[in-house]
């Protein structure tokens, strides 16, 4: 058995046996938690993290009808501040995700280990600055992105292959530790803006250990297979487009990939938040485009600033 192939068992067992110990008439424990709302059919889940005693706390968007759909997720952006992730609203990226439902997708976008009300151990840390374990954050990113991807697509209107991963900072880091996955099983990853230790000290432009960083993506750059678009706005700082440039070229050079880089329009007064604060119409192009369907965007306007 192949380690993917193991890797799926266990989150099918880890399911199945929160699902067997809830108390009969009981809410389940994983799934759907109440009906439908609203055009695109948001609805509240519960699904499986790496900690079995701590569901993530999801949304989940469909289009109409009963599928199968090809399912996209969206990783959400990340703190180090333990008390701005106790505090940290569910993500829900409304307009990102209306964009995804569009094309067609059911959209799932779960809050991970350690952030809000999902609660639980943060895994995710990269220990410090200095000596920052950026590549060791992303893949424990990466872990609990497949544990929520492989239980969804257990679901009956799920697709089990072609998915699409939308990560965003943190959650766009941990993306590109997915990209050595077979384009069968994840068909196109969308990064914006990844990165960690950005914004250090609260100061624009500030990078925690750059070098690690550098060093880190080169790691996910040498075994990768999955077509990556990499998006930032011109006014990020957080990752600002020199530098997230530099990202990409090492991640390029050290396995002759091709990524496509883009460097967008400027986004309200922090370009960072422009996967959660971008409209609708701004979006759907680049979502198209990076799925290869070679639409014209319109430039970003409008975009509020958003911080966590």
């Amino acid at each position: 058995m192949t380690k993917n192939a193991l890797f799926t068992a266990a989150v099918l067992l880890l399911a199945g046996g929160l699902l067997s110990h809830t108390p009969a008439g009981a809410e389940p424990r994983l799934g759907p938690q109440g009906g439908e709302s609203g055009p695109n059919r948001r609805q509240d889940w519960l699904v499986p993290t790496q900690d079995q005693i701590t569901p993530s706390r999801a949304i989940l968007f469909r289009p109409p009808g009963k599928g199968p759909f090809r399912i996209a997720l969206i990783a959400h952006a990340s703190t180090q501040n333990r008390l701005a992730r106790a505090q940290m609203p569910q993500p829900d990226y409304p307009a990102l995700a209306a964009a995804l439902v569009a094309k067609g997708f059911a959209v799932l976008i779960p809050q991970r280990l350690g952030h809000g009300k999902t609660g639980g151990p943060y895994l995710e840390d990269q220990e410090g600055c200095d000596n920052a374990e950026y590549a060791m954050s992303a893949r424990t990113t990466a872990e609990s992105i497949m544990t929520a991807l492989t239980f969804i697509r257990t679901q009956s209107f799920a697709r089990k292959d072609a998915s699409v991963i939308v990560g965003h900072s943190a959650g766009g880091w941990g993306a590109l530790a997915l990209t050595d996955r077979s384009p069968k099983d994840i068909s196109a990853i969308i990064a914006f803006a990844p990165g960690r230790g950005g914004r250090k000290d609260d100061r624009a432009n500030n990078i925690c250990a750059p070098d690690r960083l550098i060093a880190a993506v080169k790691e996910f750059g040498e075994d990768a297979r999955v077509p990556l678009t990499w998006l930032v706005a011109e006014n990020d700082s957080f990752f600002p487009p020199e530098f997230s440039k530099q990202l990409a070229d090492a991640f390029t050079e050290a396995g002759d990939d091709k990524v496509n880089f883009q460097v967008l329009p400027p986004s309200g007064k922090e370009g960072h938040w422009l996967a959660e604060a971008g409209d609708e119409a701004m979006l759907a192009p680049l979502i198209a485009n990076a799925m290869g369907l070679n639409v014209q965007a319109p430039p970003v306007q409008g975009a509020g600033a958003k911080k966590k």
